[in-house]
């Protein structure tokens, strides 16, 4: 194989970016190349790398058949760890950086939360931000990295598609997958990447081979090495069959 591991991004590739169902039957495609793929050793497994919160990753490891490596989730935050049923938080994560969450949070509970913002559940050193009103909620960004900046609160501010990102400065998708490189022993000439928008760049950095759905951001397509003509899972499905990720 050119491949030994490929590690996809959630939201806008296996699931879709808005609040819609799971393609159940898409899952189970994926599911079942898993299951060949390590039954037989002749595919690249397919993990995760997502920004979505450790339980949510670890339920969807679970779905897509991947027992076998570690998945990053809450943007590098964690590694969860199925073969060994283990929770592994960023070392580099201090107290003093739980603290700016928590302080970051409740600066945000206060001032944001009354304007109709929403805090995505679930999540240990990182916020994500949701409102109704996806353009009003994406001109906070500059706010909050001034209000993060005079605090001493050392965060990134990005986005998806309609969530604000706001995480620890120095961990990311990028710092997971050197976590998951050194768990696993793989080395970056033989991963491969899939994505959907710029905060997948980090993928795109740490991995040889790159590709998207069609629904990926234009910017993010620009970097890809193969760009699929079908979007979100039906994506995935047709990247799984590309010949760099065949044997």
């Amino acid at each position: 194989m050119n491949v030994d591991a490929i590690l996809c991004d959630i939201d806008g590739c296996l699931g879709p970016e808005s609040h819609e169902p799971f393609n159940a039957a898409g899952i189970a495609k994926v599911a079942s190349y898993n299951r060949h793929a390590i039954a037989t050793r002749s595919r690249p497994v397919l993990t995760l790398c997502s920004g979505r919160p450790q339980p949510f990753a670890e339920a969807l490891c679970r779905l897509v058949g991947n027992d076998l490596l570690p998945c990053v989730a809450e943007m590098g935050v964690w590694l969860y760890d199925p073969a060994g049923n283990r929770f592994l938080l960023d070392p580099a994560i201090l107290p003093e950086h739980r603290r700016w969450i928590r302080e970051a949070t409740a600066w945000v509970e206060e001032t944001l939360i009354p304007q109709g913002v929403v805090i995505q559940p679930g999540k240990t050193a990182s916020i994500s931000l949701w409102h109704p009103d996806t353009e009003w909620l994406m001109a906070q960004r500059q706010p909050l990295r001034e209000r993060f900046a005079a605090a001493g609160w050392n965060l990134r501010v990005s986005n998806s598609v309609a969530w604000v990102n706001c995480d620890l400065a120095h961990v990311s998708k990028g710092t997971g997958i050197a976590r998951f490189r050194e768990a696993t022993g793989l080395v970056s000439s033989r991963l491969a990447g899939i994505g959907d928008t710029m905060s997948d760049l980090a993928i795109r950095e740490q991995v040889a081979f790159f590709a998207v759905p069609a629904n990926a951001q234009d910017e993010l397509k620009a970097k890809a090495d193969y760009v699929s003509p079908h979007h979100g899972i039906e994506g995935v499905l047709d990247i799984l069959e590309h010949p760099m990720l065949r044997a």
